[in-house]
């Protein structure tokens, strides 16, 4: 650190400690009036922000680390950027809009240290270091929104996911798993961990897997089929496939796709009936894959 940086971080933290309530006020007033910065929270939202982010400023110039490190690697205003970043993301502030309100705290910074001195070269000082500081904190606002909305989308996926592909207890023992739509690698994990739990909290012993609602069968989706029946297996339970149409049959052979270990049964009903035939069968004896 050079002496010009080394006086400019003593000069802003000095600043900073000694007039934290002008920054705060002057920062909540520049989000006010450079809408929409700040037009959309209450003024006792923004002064809390202020007020907390200030604060861990004020303490992470008086570290020795290095202005562009500043913002990631002190752990308190880190927090305060992040934490600012993700309210007025659930908010509904855009990204840009949430970096702007952070970099508009330069404005209040410079203005308090202009205060103090009035000496060109320390303004400059000043400046580039206020420059360095904040636009690393604007990056991470803008970084923390993009995350917390893929982990909101990655969230929301699953859960979708997951009422796309209900267990159904349909008898005594009997569970059932309705398809619709492309069975892909993230699907067939969602429907094995729930597939799975609901045999064990169930006591179930036949599971039936229906794909009366997906539109084609190919060697991928065939596939995460087996994966999912030999779970299944693995769990203790017998596993039959039902709503395999014509259209899906012919397919399956021309692919050359072996399913012969598997119970397959053309329709639901078809399924739920040899089901119950199996439980209800002394020793619980294996339905034959072709049988009717």
């Amino acid at each position: 650190m050079d002496t010009s940086e080394a006086e400019a971080r003593q000069r802003l933290s000095t600043a900073l400690r000694e007039h934290p309530e002008h920054v705060a006020d002057r920062w909540v007033r520049l989000q006010r009036e450079q809408a929409p910065w700040g037009s959309e929270m209450a003024e006792a939202e923004l002064r809390e922000e202020a007020d907390a982010l200030v604060d861990q400023l004020s303490s992470a110039l008086r570290s020795d680390m290095a202005a562009e490190r500043i913002v990631t690697a002190h752990a308190g205003l880190r927090q305060a950027v992040v934490e600012l970043s993700l309210r007025r993301a659930r908010g509904g502030a855009a990204p840009t809009a949430i970096a702007l309100a952070v970099l508009a705290l330069k404005e209040a910074l410079l203005e308090t240290v202009q205060r103090e001195t009035h000496d060109a070269a320390s303004l400059y000082s000043a400046a580039l270091l206020i420059n360095r500081v904040l636009d690393a904190a604007g990056a991470l606002s803008f970084e923390t929104y993009v995350e917390g909305r893929e982990e909101i989308i990655r969230r929301q996926s699953r859960q979708l996911l997951e009422v796309s592909t209900p267990v159904v207890r349909l008898w005594d023992r009997v569970l059932a798993v309705p398809l619709v739509g492309t069975l892909d690698t993230s699907r067939t994990q969602v429907v094995m961990e729930n597939l799975l739990g609901a045999i064990g909290a169930d006591e179930a012993q036949v599971v039936i897997i229906d794909i009366t609602g997906v539109p084609t069968v190919d060697a991928a989706v065939a596939h995460h089929l087996m994966q999912t029946v030999n779970a299944v297996r693995l769990m203790g339970a017998d596993c039959f496939i039902s709503g395999i149409r014509p259209s899906i049959a012919r397919t399956i052979a021309q692919l050359g796709i072996d399913l012969s270990a598997i119970v397959t049964r053309a329709t639901l009903s078809d399924a739920l009936e040899a089901a119950i035939a199996l439980i209800a069968a002394p020793a619980h004896r294996t339905v034959s894959p072709a049988g009717r």
